[in-house]
């Protein structure tokens, strides 16, 4: 790759034209024109949300430097952003007063209300800016080890760079598009903002069946040329309307779950919604229950793994009370204090296992309805407790 340093550009010159997008959250042009602020493979305008952008504008008339630039040359008078789109848009949005600055008395001053000297400070500051020209493997190998303003490229931003293309862009108006009216709705169940492409990352990763980086990236790579994100859309909305017509009310346990793991596994199967509700309250209800995030797939598995709710054990002063009380009576009877070992009639029956040698176990089954209390606390030896099933 050729690169070559220029300091002659002003802030004025390469905000000239400058043009915003409010639905997308991108930087468009400038130079006139001549240079696209936020190609494809850059991310979303983050600075507003960090609110970072109007520390942009303060060094600039603090005469800090706001750090080198990098244009990848698209053809000979036509440049493209490959660092420095989220300060460039920062200074052209502030140009436009989309948002204030403070003044030494803590008052917000827009653009306009700037003193002459410093607006003139603004439109006149030289940036540095190192003009790229090379192959697209090696521009967006470069813009994989980007870093802006201490804020790091996540995982999907650097696969929207790689595999930047038609596909690319018709995911990100649908998933990384902060006017579209459905992000409210997905929030419930989708953790994270579109415009660090949180939901794009999940809508991928739901046909995929996976959150591997490796397996992902391989999916954007076959659809790179797509001209559409039609079946990822369809895919994403057919998991949101089976946790809808599934689950009666949203919980917040449910948002971030892998929702396209359970639609994978359960989808097909025939489910009463109110019936559902039932045991999800009384599993929120329960003391028991520790994990409540797995409620949910616990519900749907037909009650059948319990170790998805970690179910929480009988503590140390329930087993003393509970061996005491199975010990003493065993001793009474001559017998093993194992219940296991003294109705088995072989070498132990009658032998008196220590607390460290012994388990607490639920007599009636948590899953049939036992609770964990010391009425239902007993103690197994451990090679019986450690053999037998959820009986």
């Amino acid at each position: 790759m050729k690169t070559s340093l220029r300091t002659d550009m002003t802030i004025a010159q390469v905000c000239e034209g400058f043009e915003y997008d409010d639905s997308e959250g991108k930087g468009l042009y400038g130079l006139g024109g001549r240079l696209l602020i936020q190609p494809e493979y850059q991310r979303n305008y983050i600075y507003e949300s960090a609110r970072m952008e109007a520390a942009v504008v303060e060094s600039v008339l603090k005469k800090y430097p706001i750090g080198l630039l990098y244009f990848n040359r698209a053809d000979e008078d036509r440049f493209e952003v490959l660092d420095g789109q989220q300060r460039i848009t920062s200074l052209g949005r502030f140009l436009k007063h989309k948002f204030s600055v403070h003044d030494a008395q803590g008052m917000p001053q827009y653009f306009d209300s700037l003193s002459d000297e410093q607006r003139r400070l603004i439109l006149d500051t030289r940036l540095t800016i190192c003009i790229c020209e090379g192959e697209e493997s090696e521009i967006k190998d470069w813009f994989r080890t980007i870093n802006i303003a201490g804020i790091a490229l996540n995982a999907q931003e650097i696969a929207n760079s790689v595999y930047s293309g038609s596909f690319v862009t018709a995911a990100k108006a649908i998933f990384s598009n902060s006017s579209n009216t459905n992000l409210q709705k997905w929030s419930t169940y989708v953790r994270g903002a579109a415009n660090r492409q949180d939901f794009l990352r999940t809508a991928l990763e739901w046909p995929v069946g996976s959150t591997d980086r490796d397996k992902l990236d391989q999916h954007m790579s076959l659809h790179r040329r797509d001209d559409n994100a039609d079946e990822l859309r369809a895919h994403f909305d057919a998991v949101i309307d089976w946790i809808e017509l599934t689950f009666i009310a949203a919980c917040k346990e449910m948002c971030g779950l892998d929702r396209g793991r359970l639609y994978s596994t359960y989808h097909a199967r025939q489910y009463d919604p109110a019936e559902l509700a039932r045991k999800i309250d009384r599993l929120y209800a329960d003391e028991a229950v520790t994990n409540p995030r797995g409620i949910f797939e616990y519900v749907l598995g037909d009650c059948s793994e319990p170790k998805l709710l970690n179910i929480r054990v009988f503590d140390e002063k329930t087993k003393r009370v509970a061996y005491a009380r199975q010990t003493d009576a065993a001793k009474r009877d001559g017998v093993s204090n194992c219940p296991m070992c003294a109705a088995a009639h072989l070498k132990n029956s009658a032998r008196i296992w220590k607390l460290g040698e012994m388990d607490a176990d639920h007599v009636t089954a948590w899953s049939r309805g036992g609770e964990t209390s010391l009425e239902n606390c007993q103690l197994p030896c451990k090679p019986h407790n450690r053999s037998k099933g959820n009986a």
